[in-house]
């Protein structure tokens, strides 16, 4: 009788009347029918697969009550509604009394119990279940197995996740879809070699083949690591071991190949996966399309679109999309519309946001700011507004027309929303600088500074500009430090542009910034690192000059003359005259020609220490013809005098410059009639 009760109870327990349960199991209670552990178990079961815990718990303490001890069974049900409604403690506590009450965990105690400590990587507790398991005579249930694996690899601890695998696998008996599990867990964390290791670990089970499911998992971390030709290569491996490829095989493929821009092999993919009898994804599409438009190849991936036509694959907003967005770049915004309007009108699809920011694009490009207005107050009116890709299409578009008060209202926006962003700030010093606005731009420059946007070369560059444009020269040498050293971020070729137009702007001579330019063109050792200590040397950042200076100064490599000129100019603006005379001692001693950038700095050198006989003797040389002729020469030589108070020989100086140009202008000009006469035909 008891049985036939407890049958009805699981019938309706399992057809969801509760209710009628409820009744079958009251009326067991009341008529006398005796009640055992199965039926609490069934009944504590119904409850708490329907979320009335509550009602289980009531049951489990009436069962008591009544002296009937609950079993394994029914700590384990317990153990189940607890991990599914995230009351963890409580199933650990559960699983604790098992013990408390003189039971023994069984099997399917202890793979729930793993799977709770698993998602809570709780390593320690997963260590003793399984010495426990070890104990009792028996193997990890390989349910548990990827679970246990996955935390230990999410904890980066690969080697006992290795070790607790490789241990269960001597002990044999599991299923490919095991081994499949076990490698996904390492693909997740884009560790390809770890799963290979265990894709061609030797079977305990001879002739044991490995299901398609295992090839998609290794074909899939393959593709996170980019390894696109060990992909292909299992795939025509698997071929010849039995096992054909399925239409997620497929998919994965061709997204995969699409999405490193293979596009062409992903292509002869596609066409495989049809002869084959399989129908690609929408997103499989999706992926070949949005390949083909950022390799601009747009009417291939027209063609691409139609074929989703033919084969009654409805196109998403993704697709869309992708069309827009490359018809957008490309300049061709009736297009853009097109597919917009197609999308609207005729497929039915809402329009998202890349859709519509993609709108906003290619209204950008070409300068239509009504229909980016538009489209932009659409946007607005979406669940989450316009996202900062949007805004900023929307700040580059005011910033090219210079409509200043509209564009500070959406960067105002993205401000206090939180989601401005290098992009942002940039527009902002771009559209600032180009009306003339220099207090506004460095206000912006400063602010995206301290918000911890500059990470790139490109970043910093728009920063150090603003600081040049308005003639911030220490700022920007600052800026230099900070790119280079602290952030250890390469500065580009960008960046040496900015610094020349520095040096330029801070009084260095036109022959030593063009000196500069060419080691930098020519890729002279240590080129770069003079640039950077130039800079620092005329801005007077000391120690930074000098710890720039050092790298290369001393360097075993032979040095060309500007690198010692560079040498030179540091050292005497830094105050440091003898070890300047040094350098051109030592430059001497090299063999090395002083050229008229090292003259200069020399210069510089004698009129900060008061050598007014070091200016004379190259004044003299300069005179005389023994140095040619040069403007920065004479002018260096001007203000070393200047520096000494020889008002005297300044003016003899600029005299003699004025003399010694006037002269050549009119030998140069001299010359030109003579050519001119010459090459003029005689009248007939």
């Amino acid at each position: 009788m008891t049985a036939t009760y407890n049958t009805l109870i699981d019938l309706y327990g399992k057809a969801n009347r509760l209710s009628d349960a409820a009744q079958v199991f009251e009326e067991m209670l009341t008529s006398g029918v005796a009640v055992d552990t199965i039926t609490f178990n069934t009944m504590i079961f119904t409850c708490g697969s329907h979320g009335h815990l509550s009602e289980a718990e009531a049951l489990l303490n009436k069962m008591e009550e009544r002296g009937i001890f609950p079993d394994t069974k029914t700590y384990n049900i317990f153990l189940s509604i607890y991990s599914h409604v995230g009351k963890t403690d409580a199933a650990l506590e559960c699983y604790r009394k098992i013990r408390e009450v003189g039971l023994f965990p069984d099997i399917v105690t202890h793979r729930a119990i793993l799977q709770i400590l698993c998602n809570r990587k709780m390593i320690n507790e997963v260590e003793n279940v399984m010495e426990e398991i070890e104990k009792s005579g028996l193997d990890i249930d390989e349910h548990s197995l990827p679970g246990i694996v996955k935390m230990y690899i999410s904890e980066g601890l690969l080697q006992q996740a290795k070790v607790v695998f490789e241990k269960r696998q001597l002990n044999g008996g599991l299923m490919s879809k095991t081994y499949a599990a076990v490698m996904d867990a390492y693909a997740d964390k884009g560790l390809w070699a770890e799963a290979e290791a265990v894709f061609f670990m030797k079977r305990d089970l001879i002739g044991q083949k490995k299901d398609i499911s295992e090839y998609n998992v290794m074909i899939k971390a393959y593709g996170k690591a980019k390894l696109y030709d060990k992909a292909f290569s299992l795939l025509k491996g698997m071929k010849s071991h039995g096992t054909w490829p399925d239409s997620c095989t497929y998919n994965s493929l061709i997204q995969m190949f699409s999405g490193g821009d293979i596009v062409d092999q992903a292509i002869d993919l596609l066409s495989e996966m049809r002869e084959s009898g399989f129908k690609p994804s929408c997103l499989t599409f999706s992926a070949v399309i949005a390949s083909y438009v950022r390799l601009d190849r747009l009417s291939d991936a027209v063609d691409v679109y139609q074929e989703m036509e033919r084969l009654e694959i409805k196109p998403n907003e993704v697709v869309y999309g992708s069309l827009i967005n490359g018809f957008a770049e490309s300049g061709q915004v009736e297009e853009a519309l097109r597919y917009y309007h197609i999308m609207r009108e005729k497929k039915g699809v809402v329009a998202n946001q890349i859709v519509l920011t993609s709108l906003i694009k290619a209204y950008s490009k070409v300068g239509c700011l009504e229909g980016a207005e538009e489209t932009y107050e659409k946007m607005k009116n979406m669940e989450n507004g316009p996202d900062v890709i949007a805004s900023n299409s929307m700040l580059n578009l005011y910033a090219e027309l210079g409509i200043v008060s509209e564009a500070k209202l959406i960067f105002d926006q993205l401000r206090e929303n939180g989601f401005a962003d290098g992009i942002s700030f940039a527009t902002m010093i771009y559209l600032y600088k180009n009306m003339g606005m220099l207090d506004e731009a460095i206000d912006v420059a400063e602010e995206m500074r301290q918000s911890g946007l500059l990470k790139d070369s490109a970043s910093f560059n728009k920063v150090m500009a603003c600081y040049a444009t308005n003639g911030q020269l220490r700022e920007c040498a600052l800026l230099l430090h900070e790119m280079v050293v602290t952030h250890r971020i390469l500065p580009d070729i960008g960046t040496f542009n900015l610094m020349f137009t520095v040096l330029k702007k801070g009084g260095y001579s036109i022959e030593g910034v063009e000196q500069l330019e060419s080691s930098y063109h020519e890729g002279k050792p240590y080129g770069r690192q003079a640039i950077m200590t130039s800079v620092f040397s005329l801005v007077g950042l000391r120690d930074f000059a000098l710890e720039s200076l050092e790298t290369f100064i001393n360097a075993e490599v032979a040095l060309d003359p500007f690198a010692f000129n560079v040498a030179i100019f540091t050292y005497g603006e830094l105050g440091e005259i003898h070890k300047a005379l040094n350098i051109f001692m030592k430059m001497q001693d090299k063999k090395l020609k002083a050229d008229v950038v090292t003259y200069i700095h020399l210069v510089g050198c004698y009129g900060k220490a008061g050598m007014v006989e070091g200016v004379k003797r190259i004044y003299s040389q300069l005179k005389y013809g023994e140095i040619t002729p040069n403007k920065s020469l004479f002018r260096a030589i001007i203000n070393a005098y200047r520096n000494v108070n020889r008002n005297d020989l300044v003016e003899l100086v600029d005299q003699e410059m004025r003399f010694a140009f006037e002269t050549q202008t009119a030998s140069e000009s001299e010359t030109e009639i003579e050519e001119d006469s010459s090459n003029s035909s005689p009248d007939l």
